[in-house]
């Protein structure tokens, strides 16, 4: 594995992801060249980068919707091109556009992913009503998808993600279109189950306001990692004296 990976968080065990060496294109045009980092359990990684800088690309190589591709990837120890199930059944995702179908209820749904992974109907029942619960959903629990908000059924789709019990858990983009309210609430309710839970999570966005000052950031930009490490780490690399100004820098964007 690739020096950089050294930056990792301080959980013990496996990380719950390895990145090594990455690089990814289309057609011969370069996506991702050379990317490596790690992320360790209870750790909050901000994958934070303009758009078209190859955070959805990545995502979609860590979740095999890609797959050829030159480097390593590994989830909780798991090489996942030779033991993609092991490694695959330690991912909850939640993809930038919306998978839930509108005309299920909430519990139908959620039952339906619990099933994709073999739990059974009990466990089922007591892990949809915990995760609802813990996100103050349950009493949409029978609601149709469809007669929710765009912040509540972004909060379905993270208890999804999580009824299997993950070590890693990605975001991409996930308060995309959302209100002020509900992108806090979601930044917030996400910070806390890293922490109290232990789950490991990658956060793609490129709103500096979702970083908070205890993550490990990884700037990406172009395909490439031009920083990675904590806050203050990231800030003092671009010679900055915020995040967003560290950003900025970085990418010649404005934050």
């Amino acid at each position: 594995m690739s020096a950089a990976l050294d930056a990792g968080g301080s959980g013990t065990g496996p990380p719950a992801l390895e990145v090594a060496a990455l690089t990814f294109g289309y057609s011969g045009k370069p996506v991702l060249q050379d990317i490596g980092f790690r992320i360790m359990p209870g750790e909050f990684l901000v994958l934070l980068g303009p758009n078209g800088a190859g955070k959805t690309t990545l995502f979609s190589l860590i979740t095999r919707l890609y797959d050829r591709r030159v480097g390593e990837i590994c989830i909780d120890g798991h090489d996942i091109r030779r033991e993609p199930r092991a490694a695959l059944t330690q991912l909850g995702v939640v993809f930038q556009q919306s998978t839930l179908d509108l005309d299920l209820t909430v519990r139908q749904n959620l039952g339906y992913h619990a099933a994709l992974h073999g739990l059974p109907r009990r466990l089922t029942r007591e892990r949809i009503e915990q995760q609802l619960r813990h996100l103050g959903m349950l009493d949409s629990l029978h609601s149709k998808v469809r007669h929710l908000s765009g912040g509540q059924r972004r909060r379905v789709e993270i208890a999804r993600a999580l009824l299997h019990v993950p070590r890693l858990l990605l975001l991409d983009e996930p308060t995309v279109g959302l209100d002020i309210a509900s992108r806090r609430g979601i930044v917030e309710h996400v910070h806390r189950l890293s922490a109290e839970e232990g789950v490991a999570v990658l956060w793609a966005t490129h709103l500096i306001d979702e970083v908070h000052d205890t993550d490990t950031v990884v700037v990406l930009d172009r395909g490439r990692i031009g920083a990675q490490g904590s806050v203050n780490a990231v800030i003092a690399e671009a010679g900055a004296t915020s995040i967003g100004g560290a950003f900025e820098l970085l990418t010649g964007l404005t934050a």
